[in-house]
């Protein structure tokens, strides 16, 4: 199973792709939001190079870590 989904629903007077409670902006028809949400799928699959990150968690402890940029999710389209 894709570890992100990106969903074409109706919205806003048009179609949009949404992920999670997230919605893209309003695109005219099914087929031009459908083709953004392939295109956004793809940039989520491609590979990067390895980075150094710094986060801080909800206790407010400060963490750093290297991120592999070959580590990218499976994502799929739908709707």
């Amino acid at each position: 199973m894709a570890d992100v989904i990106y969903t074409i629903v109706e919205h806003d007077g048009g179609w949009a792709y949404k992920l999670g409670d997230v919605f893209s902006e309003t695109f005219p028809d099914h087929d031009s939001a459908r083709m953004a949400a392939d295109r956004a799928a793809s940039e989520q699959r491609a590979p990067g190079t390895d980075e150094a990150t710094s986060y801080q968690d909800s206790k407010g402890a400060w963490h750093e870590e290297t991120v592999s940029g070959s580590d990218r999710p499976e994502t799929e389209v739908t709707g």
